[in-house]
């Protein structure tokens, strides 16, 4: 959903996504309705000798469940600029954290495939909250019995930073723990097959934690369950593709302009799409005097009714918006800039702007079907991983 910026906390944006919206009045609302068990849990592990009775006269209830989730998001908003602080110490830029419907997500422009440095960023996130609950739990002890409500809220933001640092850590892939153990499986074996391994736990793990939810009638824990399995199938995929595609580069898997076909932006949309059903392609350059000037698919073409296609030409539906990426870049670059833009191909430019062929999302896939049956991205270890450039620590 949409998203927008409210802050920046050490130059990086802060984001609420609409989800965030929704849920914080609901967390309000489950805290203030349930202040009378939450100081019945406090005085149990905490003792802060608190009263219901006075902490649910009148709307006090409500205001304390305000301001209680108000805290607890600030906590996990300190949670993510944990793992931020220390992603960015060894050159990781972070694009936004985001709070959303089911917490906060750091949003990294490049995953960590050093295990040390993975485990200290993914732990640094439960080390902050875990530092939290501490502040929270002595300012219960240092704060007099008389302001019960200051008491109630500092020991609420305790437990519930304690818990948010165990939650965390539990082995549920790509959560904190879940990062923790592949980062501990690969010391001694490949970045990919490291988080294959703990992609699988953690797949494990929500179906276990979505079946707790659904006999507990628990909705939040099914949620939390989907979205853990939904990221570790998908960062194990993309992981795989970066070992598969590991200096291979565009100009590798392109098809290169010698043996593109091309059109010219005065053919009829008719003659496109013959063009099209004769040579099993759906999307083409346009190239004029030798110049590339668009670019046109069969959606296109599609726009134009089958009874006016005679009357129009190619350069009436082209796309002169072209998306390019250059012959030197790696091939996974191209793949994302494909998902990015949710396009079926870009447009392969040389050191001189000039067309050097296009690559596909077909091409791409055919690539790293040859190469994972040929083994290749299963002997890649440790030692072999090039060591990338990265950008200099900010903090």
């Amino acid at each position: 959903m949409r998203s927008f910026t409210v802050g920046r906390a050490f130059g990086i944006p802060i984001k609420l996504d609409l989800t965030f919206l929704l849920i914080l009045p609901v967390f309000a609302w489950l805290i203030g309705s349930q202040v009378g068990l939450w100081v019945e849990n406090l005085n149990l592990f905490l003792d802060p000798s608190l009263s219901s009775e006075t902490l649910t006269a009148g709307n006090l209830e409500w205001i304390l469940g305000a301001v209680a989730a108000v805290g607890l998001f600030v906590g996990v908003v300190l949670h993510e600029l944990g793992h931020s602080l220390v992603a960015m110490r060894y050159g990781f830029p972070i694009e936004s954290i985001t709070l959303w419907i089911f917490g906060g997500i750091a949003k990294l422009t490049e995953q960590p495939e050093d295990w040390r440095e993975e485990l200290l960023i993914a732990i640094a996130g439960p080390a902050v909250s875990i530092a939290l609950g501490v502040v929270s739990y002595l300012a219960v002890l240092v704060t007099p019995g008389g302001f019960s409500t200051v008491r109630f809220l500092f020991g609420y933001l305790a437990l519930m930073n304690f818990t948010l640092a165990a939650f965390n850590l539990l082995p549920g892939f790509p959560m904190d723990g879940g990062r923790v153990l592949r980062a501990l499986l690969a010391r001694n074996r490949g970045f990919s097959d490291a988080t294959q391994t703990a992609a699988e736990v953690g797949k494990l793990f929500a179906i276990l934690l979505g079946l707790v939810g659904l006999f507990g009638g628990n909705w939040v824990l099914i949620g939390i369950a989907f979205f853990i399995y939904i990221g570790a199938t998908s960062e194990a995929q993309q992981t795989v593709m970066n070992a598969a595609f590991r200096d291979v580069r565009v100009r590798d898997v392109m098809t290169d302009a010698d043996d593109l076909r091309t059109v010219e932006p005065d053919t009829s949309v008719a003659d496109l799409m013959e063009t099209m059903f004769r040579q099993r392609h759906t999307g083409y350059p346009v190239v004029e005097n030798g110049e590339l000037v668009g670019m046109v698919t069969l959606e296109d073409a599609r726009e134009v009714p089958e009874v006016e296609r005679d009357a129009f030409t190619v350069e009436d539906v082209m796309s002169t918006d072209l998306k390019t990426i250059p012959a030197s870049d790696d091939a996974m670059s191209a793949f994302e800039r494909i998902q990015e833009h949710g396009i079926g191909r870009l447009l392969v430019i040389d050191a001189d702007g000039e067309l050097a062929g296009l690559i596909s999302r077909t091409d791409l896939m055919t690539a790293f079907d040859i190469i994972q049956k040929s083994g290749r991205a299963d002997r890649i270890t440790p030692s072999d991983q090039p060591v990338t450039e990265r950008e200099q620590p900010s903090q």
